[in-house]
């Protein structure tokens, strides 16, 4: 009876380890073929530029492919719904950035839950937008643009790329704090919105900063304020907008995040490797050039700035009354 009963004993202790081998066992195997990137927006801009940046910092690392594929559309809802319904594998993976935050209250009917179907692995960058004005404005400074734009109601213009995108929700919190009445124009994408503003067709952007630094540098537009609590590397003499306007901030994110219920293996290894890579020079000042600052961490801390992003912004929406296009 005793032998019996430490048999059962040992049986139980051996299945209560099995979830454990099998966990350790899905971390060795990982990855052992190609993984995916999805990145919801066009190659070419700020948000492509840092997913590749990590896929090839984790092809590196893993022995493994880590490809960039896009599928724009929608305001990055397309992409979404692709790793939303992808197998929760770790192979494949979704650049996560702003939009992200902003969609949940701007669409309605979404074929997925972010909240429920997308766990974040790890923050990879604060992003910040610069208010930039054609020169032709008569401000230099933003209290001036303030004052400016009071004595104007309805008469200035700001450009955005497109309606419930970072750049409308960004100047729509400002509108809301400062009580401007600016007049918004929605283009198809952020380079025709600047490309109109130095032509003089709009008179302000939110512009990302990867978007309009070498204008500014150039002098065809003119920078007042950065959208973050703080002043960045890249623009050391542009000061932020909560400087006037106490409490503002409206930085976004970038981040990686994978098909819910994908193993907590799995997602270690990514955020551990994530993590490493943006301790490297190279990916660090490479991020800092588009406008971002560096930031990492765990799959929690994400979540929570995820989570708060997106009460920030349905409140800016429903107050704005922004609308999907």
């Amino acid at each position: 009876m005793n032998i019996r009963r430490r048999a059962l004993a040992h049986l139980a202790v051996g299945a209560a380890a099995l979830p454990a081998l099998a966990g350790t066992a899905r971390a060795q195997a990982y990855p052992s073929r190609t993984a995916r990137i999805i990145v919801g927006f066009p190659a070419g801009g700020a948000t492509d530029i840092q997913a590749r940046l990590m896929g090839e910092w984790l092809t590196e690392q893993l022995g493994q492919q880590f490809i960039v594929e896009n599928k724009p559309g929608a305001s990055g809802n397309i992409g979404t719904e692709t790793v939303a319904k992808a197998p929760a594998d770790g192979y494949t993976l979704l650049q996560i950035v702003t939009p992200h935050a902003i969609n949940a209250a701007l669409y309605s009917n979404l074929p997925f839950d972010f909240g429920r179907d997308i766990a974040p692995v790890v923050h990879v960058a604060r992003l910040a937008y610069v208010v930039v004005v054609n020169p032709s404005v008569p401000a230099t400074t933003l209290p001036e643009f303030i004052a400016y734009a009071k004595a104007n109601p309805g008469r200035i213009n700001y450009g955005s790329a497109g309606q419930g995108t970072p750049q409308n929700i960004s100047c729509e919190l400002f509108k809301m704090m400062t009580g401007l009445n600016l007049v918004h124009v929605p283009y198809k994408g952020g380079a025709p919105a600047v490309v109109d503003l130095i032509a003089g067709h709009v008179q302000v952007i939110f512009a990302p900063v990867s978007e309009s630094i070498q204008q500014i540098k150039a002098g065809k537009l003119r920078a007042l304020a950065v959208t973050t609590a703080a002043r960045l590397d890249v623009l050391p003499d542009v000061p932020p907008i909560g400087d006037f306007v106490p409490g503002y901030e409206a930085s976004g994110f970038a981040g990686i995040g994978v098909p819910m219920k994908t193993p907590p293996e799995i997602v270690g290894i990514l955020n551990k490797e994530i993590n490493a890579g943006l301790a490297n020079s190279k990916i660090r000042s490479r991020i800092v050039e588009l406008g971002g600052t560096v930031v990492g961490g765990s799959p929690a801390e994400f979540a929570k700035v995820i989570s708060e992003a997106t009460e920030k912004w349905a409140k800016v929406i429903k107050f704005a009354g922004v609308k999907a296009e």
